[in-house]
Order: C-alpha cells, then sequence, then structure tokens
C-alpha cells in the first residue's frame, strides 16, 4: 500500500463519506482540491435530518473550488464540491448529473455513504475514487468494495489518525482497500487532481 504520486488524469470524479468528527476531517481536505480540478467531488457528511445543514457555509470561505448542496437533476459540473442535503440520499445518475432520494434508511443513515459510493461506482467505474474517513457506523464499507469491483481507487483514513475509528476499521476488516493515508497524505494526493 505504497502512496500514489498523482492523480492528474485519472480521476472524474471523488466520492467521500464521513461522519463523527467529518467537518474537521473535511477542513484537512476539501481545501486541498484546486480551482479547475478536472474531477468533480461529491461529500456525504451524516447530518441531522430535522435541521437545514451548514456544510456550504462553513466550507465556502475555506475551498478554491466551487461549493454547493446536491439539487436533484442537477447536471454535474467538474470543479465543483456536492454536498449531500440533510435527509436526503445523493446518487449519481447517467449524464452523469445528481439524484436526491427519500428512500428508506441506509446504515441508519440518509443521506448514507453507501447509496452515493455505489451509484457514482455504476456511473465512472475506473475513473472513480472512494475516500472513508472518520465515522461511527459502518456506512462506507460496502460502498468502497463497490467502487473496487467497478475499478475505481479506494483510500480509508488511516484509523489511528482517525477521531473515531470505526468506519475506517470496518472498511477495512470488510475487503481490501488500495490505499490506508493520514489526513495530511490524503490532501497531498487531492491536490494533484
Amino acid at each position: 500500500m505504497s502512496t500514489i504520486a498523482s492523480l492528474a488524469g485519472r480521476i472524474d470524479a471523488v466520492v467521500i463519506g464521513t461522519s463523527a468528527g467529518g467537518v474537521e476531517a473535511l477542513s484537512h481536505l476539501l481545501p486541498a482540491l484546486q480551482r479547475g480540478a478536472q474531477a468533480a467531488v461529491f461529500v456525504v457528511l451524516h447530518l441531522p435530518r430535522e435541521r437545514p445543514s451548514l456544510l456550504v457555509d462553513i466550507f465556502t470561505p475555506k475551498c478554491r473550488m466551487t461549493v454547493r448542496e446536491a439539487s436533484d437533476k442537477e447536471p454535474v459540473e467538474a470543479g465543483t464540491i456536492y454536498f449531500a442535503p440533510p435527509d436526503y440520499h445523493l446518487l449519481v445518475d447517467e449524464g452523469p448529473q445528481l439524484a436526491l432520494s427519500s428512500d428508506e434508511l441506509v446504515n441508519f443513515s440518509r443521506p448514507a455513504i453507501d447509496v452515493l459510493f455505489e451509484s457514482a461506482a455504476d456511473e465512472y467505474g475506473e475513473r472513480l475514487l472512494g475516500i472513508v474517513l472518520t465515522g461511527g457506523n459502518q456506512d462506507g464499507a460496502a460502498g468502497l468494495q463497490a467502487i473496487r469491483a467497478a475499478g475505481g481507487m479506494s483510500i480509508v483514513q488511516q484509523p489511528e489518525t482517525a477521531q473515531v475509528p470505526y468506519m475506517p476499521e470496518l472498511a477495512l476488516e470488510r475487503g481490501a482497500v488500495d490505499y490506508v493515508l493520514t489526513l495530511e497524505q490524503i490532501a497531498a494526493l487531492l491536490g494533484t487532481l
């Protein structure tokens, strides 16, 4: 599991899943993305379903890429970070375009990481990078395996560096991943997109 030097020209989309401790982890990663990156970034952070999200307000001043909350049927634009809205699953559909769903909870969550990862794997295949970060349930483990099965690349945050290591640990237990990296290493890699 050595590190990869660059993602340039290899990745069209990045999916990131996180839960407890996620705002802090994303604050390390998302600012590393460069304006003009040729990839779209989709983020599921488990949020309280009954309250509006402040993620766009939190991350817009920190990021060089455009940051927005995903909207249903919105065409995907490279160089944009899309956050799943509270109480909706975020999916990537043919086109690619975004889709929002109020289907049942998955892993006690809506939005669920697995739902995003599996739909993005279907759309992007080997041009997808999936990242599981800090969190306290099993969400993301099955989705990361779907990404690998589609030929995409998988990264898990080094569990001992995660605020809550359970989610990265379970992702590692569920199957092989390509890289186990610290937030600093993941940020450096994202900076090469």
